[in-house]
């Protein structure tokens, strides 16, 4: 088996981010941490977060980065950041935000989030002209972890919309 590949992703990928993207928020919140979404919401929320045409709109949106950790072809895991969409007093669109650190359920354990978090933060620290933002799962501790060993900070909270039902999110700030 080779080494997983880090590479930008690019629109070819879009299928295959939509699939991952949705089987591993599945895997995350809702058999992972066993969020009771509505089945409505949490269909809404997959439909529109990771449809094929979405994820190939959100590759091309200016100021964004994709990356993705391949093996042999599959997609094992992704990172995207952008304009700060975060809502804070402090928080400007010019700033960068990890938005998505997604790694499958297969590749856990091989260190990609780390790897694919080292990345995205090189690329957003050159991208910004101020400090880099997080949205995290309020009751995702080992995510909260890591970031805090990278050196960001809660910043605040707010409420994450997953159909109509909202997760309670941190706000991390670093800088």
């Amino acid at each position: 088996m080779t080494e997983p590949l880090i590479r930008p992703a690019v629109d070819a990928d879009a299928a295959a981010l939509g699939v991952l993207g949705r089987q591993t928020f599945i895997d995350t919140f809702v058999d992972g941490f066993a969020i009771p979404y509505p089945a409505d919401d949490l269909a809404a929320f997959l439909d529109a977060s990771f449809s094929p045409e979405t994820i190939r709109t959100k590759l091309k949106e200016p100021g964004a980065a994709w990356w993705v950790a391949e093996r042999d072809g599959a997609l094992l895991a992704f990172a995207n950041t952008g304009p700060n969409t975060l809502p804070h007093p402090d928080a400007r669109p010019s700033h960068a935000e990890l938005r998505r650190l997604y790694v499958s359920k297969a590749a856990q354990g091989l260190g990609l989030g780390t790897k694919l978090l080292a990345v995205a933060l090189d690329w957003m620290e050159t991208h910004t002209d101020g400090p880099l933002w997080i949205g995290v799962w309020s009751g995702n501790l080992k995510a909260q972890k890591l970031y805090a060993a990278y050196g960001f900070e809660k910043a605040g909270e707010y409420q994450y919309p997953v159909g109509a039902w909202m997760d309670d999110e941190f706000i991390l700030r670093r800088g």
